[in-house]
């Protein structure tokens, strides 16, 4: 392919854990390649070429501080960083008319509100967890809540690794809204996140949480449909962060000649 016809891609926070696999992907993907890579003002790992350190040797993009320059570069950003930051980057996307690919999860009202104007401009696909597995795992919950009636109690479980700051999970909760959609209900109106001492009898109809961490688990997640005498179990293990960069340049691609909007990955895999 013609060095000008590769989608150009952009990778804020490109020196930690995920946007060196991010750097990784990109460029061992034909028909794309990193042409910008940005970190926080102070980090240590200014003016270093991204794919130095995502261990694959130079590919003559330096990590900088300005994320405006980066997607001023780049025809989609994958942006697995903080809420705050991702806010931001939904500014910028807008104004330099990047697609804007949004792993981030934890996001509060104002971030999501930020998006919400940016796909007014530009494409924007949100999801909790970019795995293609894992969007199958969402579509199967909807159709399975909403065949099996409030006998089958929903609980759903996930594990993470010691250093992931939100509980629940992105995932986990897009799991719970994709089972509060089978059954036709909200999901804030049912959910229970958390049981601890004399908590009564279980509501009927309740979708509950159970967050767990420890250890390097990248991500494990299960939704529990459980009536008297059976119990249905759907699950899904990640045993690496690959899985969410390879759907994060799927839907990169995807965007590619997309209109503006805010998109999911069930639009990106043609099962909206």
């Amino acid at each position: 392919m013609n060095k000008a016809d590769e989608l150009k891609i952009g990778i804020p926070g490109a020196a930690g854990r995920m946007g060196a696999i991010l750097v990784r992907q990109v460029q061992e993907t034909d028909g794309c390649r990193v042409v910008g890579a940005s970190e926080a003002a102070g980090n240590d790992a200014l003016g270093r070429d991204a794919g130095e350190l995502a261990g694959i040797g130079a590919i003559g993009v330096p990590i900088g501080a300005d994320p405006a320059a980066m997607f001023a570069a780049a025809d989609a950003v994958l942006d697995f960083t903080l809420p705050a930051a991702t806010a931001r980057h939904a500014e910028l996307a807008a104004a330099t008319a990047t697609g804007l690919i949004v792993g981030t999860t934890g996001l509060g009202a104002r971030e999501q509100q930020a998006l919400e104007a940016a796909a007014r401009a530009v494409p924007v696909v949100q999801a909790p967890n970019m795995s293609l597995c894992v969007n199958l795992l969402f579509r199967l919950t909807e159709q399975v809540a909403g065949l099996l009636d409030a006998d089958y109690d929903i609980e759903i479980l996930e594990m993470h690794h010691r250093h992931k700051v939100d509980a629940p999970s992105g995932t986990a909760l897009g799991l719970g809204r994709a089972a509060a959609r089978g059954r036709g209900v909200a999901l804030d109106d049912v959910a229970v996140r958390g049981r601890d001492g004399m908590t009564g009898a279980r509501e009927r109809g309740a979708i509950g949480f159970a967050a767990l961490r420890g250890g390097d688990v990248v991500g494990d997640h299960a939704v529990i449909f459980a009536a008297e005498g059976e119990r249905l179990e759907l699950s899904h293990r990640s045993a690496s962060r690959q899985t969410y960069a390879r759907g994060a340049l799927r839907a990169a691609f995807w965007t590619r000649g997309r209109a503006p909007g805010l998109y999911t990955m069930a639009d990106v895999l043609g099962f909206a």
